[in-house]
């Protein structure tokens, strides 16, 4: 057994030791590679969730969680020979050597486009090289490879930034604009028809949340964190409203909508001060 200090070292042999046919965890032994990954999306979205929180406390605890994702993974490859740990970190540092040619080599990239792009066409050689590693003589898509359990947010985004990596993009953020007020009237003529066709409503809204997103990435912000932080902003200041229903007396029943609007003016008023 290793000694008490804390190493990667220490963390593979606990997952070697868990993982054991004989003498392991019961759930540990019986878990693969598809059963694990709710568990990483639940660690991942801790990880921001403490970071967003600002509790470095409760981060340091989440990191090694998600850590521990990437140790069982590696022990599942090793198991069935696949891959271990140590060529997941080998690629890894093969990876951002080769994508920071202005770091580690003699390139000179200054700005943050120039970066950006560098880095869009290496992701773009590598799609490319394992084509040509699975003998595959299909067209390459530009979408090619963009995860299908990315929350949508981003996954629209992703979408829209390779599309814009060769070319097929606004470059006028009015435009932008203008495809966002074509979606509202297409909504609103769904929405004013004498029988709503809820398949048609449902795309059209689709349609201005992907053009909304494209408003985000135009204007250099994140779609998935700005939502998420007007998630945040509503419940704190619904939490408000609730205080003011609370202290009231009464239950949201016995309130019209006017007087939570002056309770929800008042929080906002609050928070200011």
């Amino acid at each position: 057994m290793l000694n008490s200090n804390a190493s990667i070292e220490k963390l593979r042999w606990i997952m070697t030791t868990l993982r054991d046919p004989e003498t392991g965890c019961p759930w540990d032994v019986k878990q693969d590679f598809a059963s694990i990954t709710a568990h990483t999306l639940e660690e991942a979205y801790e990880v921001v969730d403490a970071i967003e929180q600002q509790d470095f406390v409760e981060l340091e605890k989440e990191l090694g969680d998600l850590l521990f994702q990437v140790i069982f993974y590696s022990q599942l490859g090793q198991e069935q020979q696949l891959f271990d740990f140590d060529k997941v970190v080998a690629a890894i540092c093969e990876k951002l050597i080769r994508r920071h040619p202005h770091v580690f080599a003699d390139t000179s990239l200054t700005t943050d486009a120039e970066i950006k792009a560098n880095w869009e066409n290496e992701k773009a050689k590598e799609r490319a090289a394992k084509k040509t590693q699975e003998n595959n003589v299909t067209p390459i898509s530009v979408l090619a490879d963009i995860p299908k359990n990315l929350p949508a947010l981003s996954q629209a985004a992703k979408i829209q930034k390779r599309c814009s990596h060769v070319g097929f993009d606004w470059d006028d953020i009015n435009d932008v604009f203008a495809k966002i007020e074509e979606e509202v009237l297409e909504v609103k003529e769904e929405l004013a028809a004498k029988e709503i066709n809820k398949a048609a409503l449902g795309e059209e809204l689709g349609d201005l949340m992907f053009a909304v997103v494209n408003l985000c990435r135009h204007a250099k912000q994140d779609p998935e964190t700005l939502l998420r932080q007007a998630n945040q902003k509503f419940t704190k200041r619904f939490h408000g409203v609730e205080t003011q229903v609370n202290e009231s007396g009464r239950d949201f029943s016995q309130h019209n909508l006017e007087q939570l609007e002056q309770y929800w003016q008042q929080v906002k008023i609050q928070e200011k001060s």
